[in-house]
């Protein structure tokens, strides 16, 4: 017998594990923008 794998959704009906794969997509978060950007500045100011 398939054991079938239970879906983690949100009361209001979202899907948890397609949102956390679509992240994982998406490229890069608003802070890891914000810390590149940091880095590269502090690299030019040396």
């Amino acid at each position: 017998m398939k054991q079938q794998k239970t879906k983690n959704i949100t009361i209001a009906g979202t899907d948890i594990d397609e949102v956390k794969r679509l992240n994982q997509e998406s490229g890069l978060s608003y802070n890891e923008v914000k810390n590149k950007l940091a880095e590269e500045y502090l690299k030019k100011e040396k």
